[in-house]
Formats: structure tokens, sequence, C-alpha cells
């Protein structure tokens, strides 16, 4: 998502830049630009801001939705302890009250044999008088199941910091999604506003590169995975943006190279941010196909290489994945994975 403009804003407080920016890009593109700004190129450039905020808040909604994930499985991890722990200590709790009924048949019990009745052992546990009047083997048994207590009260509680956390998690998942629903629905109204020309016209735009980048060599894959990524990501050639989305049938940014790599059989993690840093850094003039290039200051937007000079995207809401020029925005990293 985000706009993908020449000279695309790289935070929420630029909108004057790319305003400016987005002038000489619509020279280029129509031929010339008024004195003044028509109402038309305000509109422009204002949707390139929108469609830059989304994306970053989508990149943030990545992020939150991919550790919302990760505390569901912890979460279950940490029931199923609870569960064995449990299981645990009514086994003990079991075998020690079967000591206690044959003490009762036999004319009595030993009091300290009635804890096991009570709920918490530890009172009785520390004091010596008790324990001077039950065996040593029978002391041990009740210091298990005293640690087993103790464990099974330590998992509960682990577990109800990460139910906590996971509601949080959710919370704010589902305030960067209003947040990206409200910036697109924005940008959808005024790219509607716009005359028939003018929005093809802003189309073009956005595959318009920088030709004063250095092109990379026309050198083939690194690796075989690299090689299946890209096979992997044409594949996916015309398929819709849908912001939060990894595939199969609709991407986001970095859901597209996730989802690439996936089918070569290597994990990439959920952000661009996150994909920008997972694997090694080279220089925009050596990239290979395969080779991940991160965009704007903040790498909020991220694409593919594939050669002669071009990345496959998922580029904003309406544009399908699809080629694009390398340079099309301010180049922040090139990883190759």
């Amino acid at each position: 998502m985000g706009s993908h403009r020449r000279h695309a804003a790289t935070g929420f407080d630029r909108g004057a830049t790319a305003a400016v920016g987005l002038l000489s890009v619509a020279a280029a593109v129509l031929g010339a630009v008024p004195a003044t700004a028509a109402p038309q190129d305000d509109r422009r450039a204002e949707v390139d801001r929108l469609y830059a905020e989304a994306e970053q808040a989508t990149e943030a909604y990545n992020k939150a939705d991919a550790r919302t994930d990760a505390l569901r499985a912890e979460v279950g991890t940490a029931r199923d302890a609870i569960a064995r722990q449990q299981e645990r200590v009514n086994t003990m709790r079991d075998a020690l009250g079967s000591l206690a009924g044959a003490q009762y048949r036999s004319g009595g019990i030993d009091p300290s044999l009635a804890l096991l009745l009570a709920a918490d052992p530890d009172d009785y546990l520390d004091k010596a008088s008790v324990l001077d009047r039950i065996t040593t083997h029978q002391a041990g048994e009740l210091r298990e199941l005293q640690g087993a207590l103790r464990d099974l009260a330590q998992d509960r509680a682990e577990a109800g910091r990460k139910l906590a956390e996971l509601e949080k998690g959710r919370k704010a998942v589902a305030a960067h999604k209003k947040t990206v629903e409200r910036k697109l629905a924005k940008a959808r109204e005024l790219l509607n506003s716009l005359p028939d020309g003018e929005r093809a016209a802003y189309d073009r735009g956005s595959r318009s590169g920088r030709s004063d980048l250095p092109v990379p060599g026309a050198a083939g894959p690194v690796s075989g995975r690299a090689a299946a990524a890209v096979a992997a990501a044409r594949s996916a050639l015309g398929k819709p943006y849908v912001w939060g989305a990894n595939g199969p049938t609709g991407f986001d940014c970095s859901g597209l190279t996730q989802w690439s790599y996936a089918q070569a059989g290597v994990g990439l993690p959920r952000t661009s941010q996150a994909q920008s840093g997972a694997g090694q850094r080279v220089p925009l003039a050596q990239a290979r196909p395969g080779d991940l290039v991160a965009y704007r200051d903040d790498a909020s937007h991220i694409g593919m290489y594939v050669g002669d000079g071009q990345v496959i995207h998922a580029p904003y809401p309406g544009a399908p994945v699809r080629y694009d020029p390398v340079g099309m925005m301010p180049v922040s990293s090139v990883t190759r994975v």
C-alpha cells in the first residue's frame, strides 16, 4: 500500500514535501504544471499522503497481529502445562490420600496427612512439629506435592499475564485496522473525485521511476530459493492488493514477499521493516533477482527485485500485484535473503 510516486512522503508530517514532489511528476506526465496548483493536484498529493500513512498503519497492524498470533500459541501452551500439572497434583493427592485412608482404618490418621485435604499444605510443611511426626518417605511426597502446587500456581499466573497481553494486542490490532480503513476510504474518495484522465495519469505517474539510480546488472538469482521466490512472485501478478493479507488470493506489500519466499521454503517476518533486516544488505547496483527492496526511510513498503531494473510488488488498493521500476520510490535498503 502507499503511494509509489517518485517523491512519496516518508512520514506522517511530510505532506508538504510530497506535494512539491508530486508537481514535478505531474509535469513529466501531463506535460505542464500551472503556475498555481490545480485543485486536482492537491487531491493527488493528498492521496499520496494518505496511502503512505495507511501503509505505515498497515505495518503496525501486521506487527500487532503477528504478536497476537504468537501469544495465542503461548496461551495454548500455558493451558496445556496447567492441565498436565493439575493432573500430576491430582495423582499425588490420590496416592497420599490412599495412605491416609489406610492409617485411618488402622486406628487413626496422622495429623500431617490431613493436609492432603487442604488447599494449601505450606503452613503444615513449615512446622517442624508436623514433620517430626511423619516418615522421611511421607515428608518427601508432601514436599513434592508442595512443589507441584507452586508450579501450578505459577503456570496459572503466567497464563493470566499472557491472556491480558493478548487482549491488549487485540485492541491494538482493532485500532490500527480502523486507522487503515479510515485513511483508505478517504484516499478512495479523493481518487474517485478526480476526472477520468487524472485518475489514469495518477496510475501512470505511480509507475514512473527515477532515472538517476544505478541499474543492477543482468545476473540471475544467487540461489535456488531466490529463483523459486521470484517464480512465486511472478505467479501472483494480477492478484489484488488486500491490506493485511499474505496470500494466496490477495496481498499487501510484505505479505507478497513473505508468501513468495514461503513457497521457496524460507520463513520471513511479517512486516517490511523486519524483512529488510532478515538477510545481508547489498548495494542497489549489486541487486539480483530475489533480493528484497525496501522503500522510504521507515521501510514501510517492500518489493522483490526481479531483474531488468524492475520489482514485483503489491502497490496499493486498486492496483494489483505488478511490475514497477526499482526506482519508483526512494530506496532505503536492498536485502539478500
